[in-house]
């Protein structure tokens, strides 16, 4: 067996034995998917051909399982694999022979694609890709289409022919690029009858496939052709050099990790509002040694501006990053968004070039010009995407792409795919019906809302019934712990989401937990800086922290409770507001501002008087916040009456207390949960619905004051108290 030190051989004989054959087909390919170095996020796509009954006539057939349309190796499951009739496939050269015969071979390609269906084996729904041709023309049983970095090195070299036949003597041959599809099945059909020799194609700039009759020859060998490919480049890298020359060596120094954070935290959000013009995007920071390796190099802006050759990458990247030609040591942050600025205007004039020099009469309108991938000396990287999940994935398939660049650097010369090849994929007409067949946004997707208060209760609650829109959620607790967790509930419901870049707070996915104060605005500063490097800003705050100190048996309380009272009640939303206002006039996107006041603020009652008149207050600062943020920001307010289920201010000796001031049976040997249902029962039945609140009732009135559903309504107060009518307006 092949000694991998570039990849890791993952297989287990026993564990193959246990599965029928499609069982084999997806726990290879899972397997070839784990390690990034085989193939990236979504990319690559295995097949088996494996005899079945056929449902209809009983007798044995020859069926074709292959990755369909969409998914991950890693993850994939039988129900991402299509499963086609392998004869039916055969018959389709015929039919596609006779259109392209006809001059019409781009038409051709897009017209097969619809005929998979026709060769659809037990009505299995999965959509076919389009390199089912790769995999049914090509004669072993047993077929891996990888993209590894170290094989595109190769592909994306500008002598990848010869360099092919030089690394691997006969047992690979050569495909110039081709658009994936028929064609390119087509000529690789030619190859392996001519060259029997052959177990693998170099794919130029694009990857390699290659094929065996048995699975676990076939997975070895996938892996034997990729370490060949790897240690022939790193012993020419080595040759150069090294890490010390690579790229031509460096430009620009590295800032240390603080500046590098405050340097960040000054230009996302604002960077943010800026590629947020047509939809807004969610931000990666990567600053890793890998990427600053790259971005300090004296051949990066060459490099970058040639941009990305494998079609997996630039889908993600689009036709190239923008490069940002900025001195970390000699010029400042302000210098630095003067030169972003300047960029962002260049590259949208290129991008509508491009899309102009490039279309077709039937292509579609042209797409989002800003740039999903921005590389800046001394700082790193930033990658946007929808979410959280797709901006990683982009950062992540950059890194491929340097990685890329770096191994053709070390053997040749890079090359990138030709601007109108690049163009055809990005603007294909099936992609695009791919993407009009993807279901709607949710409502708040490609949103970032900070809840603070989000480690229990009202909190808590709302952050779980904003992440179900689709938003992106900032847990923030003065309480770390319980932020973390509250985070950690969403993220175990949700998942992480795919891609694995992003160093630190950028390596979140649809929640994160941080730790905050209100009443420090230095705290708050530092969170809100936070929130920019986990996701590059934020949309809306919802404020439901709070606090309530009881009058004392003789009716005060002392002065220092009543200080707190109000520190937290009223200056802690002050700040909240006054605060996360300068980032949302630097980002230049609407947003939204959700106090918590209270009905208490309009009744006034015996033992609560810090608390009321705190909220009265509170009531009163949402119509000011809402004149001074207007017209970026709205500002509102959730009113509830006593939440008891679930509050933090709610422990058992208060809800003790409180059956014992109202007189109401109980005993101290009951449980938590029977004592809150008493007294959550007592205060409904003050209202008219007589139905106890819940956290579930407040957070549905902070996602209809966060969403667009009340896009007009600003400087409000809604209560959610039941019916109280005490707090009827007089």
């Amino acid at each position: 067996m092949t000694a991998h030190r570039h990849v890791n051989y993952l297989w287990d004989d026993a564990q193959a034995a246990s599965l029928d054959p499609a069982g084999r087909l997806i726990y290879r390919s899972n397997l070839l998917g784990r390690d990034q170095r085989i193939t990236n996020t979504g990319g690559g796509n295995t097949s088996s051909k494996l005899t079945e009954k056929d449902p209809l006539t009983g007798r044995p057939t020859e069926v074709l399982w292959v990755k369909g349309s969409g998914g991950d190796l890693r993850t994939s499951k039988r129900e991402n694999f299509s499963s086609l009739y392998q004869q039916k496939l055969l018959d389709l050269r015929q039919h596609y022979a006779a259109r392209a015969d006809k001059g019409i071979k781009s038409a051709a390609e897009d017209d097969m694609v619809g005929m998979y269906a026709h060769a659809t084996f037990n009505l299995n729904p999965r959509a076919s890709s389009i390199d089912t041709p790769l995999h049914s023309f090509l004669p072993g049983r047993h077929v891996d289409h990888m993209h590894p970095n170290a094989i595109i090195a190769i592909a994306a070299s500008a002598n990848c022919e010869r360099l092919t036949r030089e690394i691997f003597g006969g047992r690979m041959a050569y495909v110039p690029w081709m658009r994936p599809g028929f064609e390119l099945g087509l000529a690789m059909e030619t190859i392996a009858r001519q060259q029997p020799n052959v177990r693998a194609i170099m794919m130029g700039q694009h990857g390699f496939i290659s094929w065996a009759d048995d699975d676990k020859v076939c997975y070895a060998e996938t892996l034997n052709f990729i370490e060949q490919a790897a240690a022939y480049i790193e012993a020419k890298y080595a040759a150069k050099g090294g890490d010390a020359t690579a790229f031509g060596g460096a430009k620009h120094a590295t800032l240390p990790p603080e500046q590098r954070r405050t340097a960040f935290a000054a230009i996302l959000p604002w960077l943010r509002g800026q590629v947020s013009q047509h939809k807004r995007f969610i931000g990666t920071v990567q600053d890793d040694e890998k990427i600053l390796r790259f971005v300090n190099s004296k051949d990066a802006p060459r490099l970058a501006e040639l941009g990305t050759s494998c079609p997996d990458h630039f889908l993600r990247t689009k036709i190239k990053p923008l490069y940002v030609d900025w001195n970390p040591l000699t010029e400042d942050v302000a210098a630095l968004r003067g030169k972003l600025a300047a960029g962002l205007g260049q590259y949208r004039v290129d991008y509508a070039s491009y899309y102009a020099r490039c279309k077709h009469p039937d292509s579609p309108a042209m797409r989002d010009p800003n740039p999903t991938v921005i590389l800046i000396p001394g700082l790193g990287m930033i990658a946007w995407g929808k979410d959280k999940s797709e901006s990683r994935v982009t950062a992540e398939f950059y890194n491929c792409a340097v990685e890329v660049m770096r191994g053709a650097e070390a053997i040749d010369r890079y090359i990138a795919l030709p601007q109108q090849e690049a163009f055809d994929i990005e603007y294909w007409l099936l992609e695009e019906a791919k993407l009009k067949r993807m279901p709607a946004e949710k409502e708040l997707a490609r949103q970032v809302v900070i809840v603070v208060g989000a480690g229990s209760g009202i909190g808590k609650e709302t952050a779980r019934r904003l992440v179900r829109e689709g938003a992106h959620i900032v847990a923030v607790d003065l309480n770390e712990a319980a932020a973390k967790a509250t985070a950690k509930d969403i993220t175990d419901q949700y998942g992480v989401g795919i891609g694995v870049a992003g160093t630190g707070l950028s390596a979140c996915g649809p929640a994160i937990g941080l730790a905050a104060n209100i009443t420090d605005r230095a705290s708050l500063r530092h969170m809100l800086d936070d929130v920019a490097l986990a996701y590059g800003g934020f949309d809306s705050i919802c404020v439901t922290a709070g606090i309530f100190v009881p009058t004392d048996t003789s009716g005060h309380i002392p002065d220092e409770k009543w200080a707190l009272t109000f520190a937290i009640n009223v200056t802690g939303s002050y700040l909240v507001g006054d605060e996360a206002n300068k980032t949302w006039r630097d980002q230049g996107l609407t947003g939204n501002l959700v106090l918590t006041t209270s009905a208490n603020a309009t009744v006034a009652k015996k033992g609560s008087m810090a608390y009321d008149t705190s909220k009265a207050a509170a009531n009163h600062l949402v119509g000011e916040l809402a004149i001074e943020l207007a017209p970026l920001v709205r500002v509102n307010a959730v009113a509830p009456a006593t939440v008891v289920q679930g509050s933090a201010m709610f422990p058992r000796d208060r809800v003790i207390g409180s059956l014992a001031k109202y007189n109401i049976p109980y005993s101290e040997t009951e449980t938590s949960e029977s004592l809150v249902t008493k007294l959550a029962q007592f205060y409904a039945d003050r209202t008219l619905t007589k139905t106890p609140l819940t956290p579930a009732d407040q957070a549905e009135a902070y996602f209809l004051l966060i969403g667009s559903r009340l896009s007009k309504t600003t400087g409000q107060v809604i209560a959610v108290d039941g019916g109280l009518h005490e707090a009827f307006l007089r």
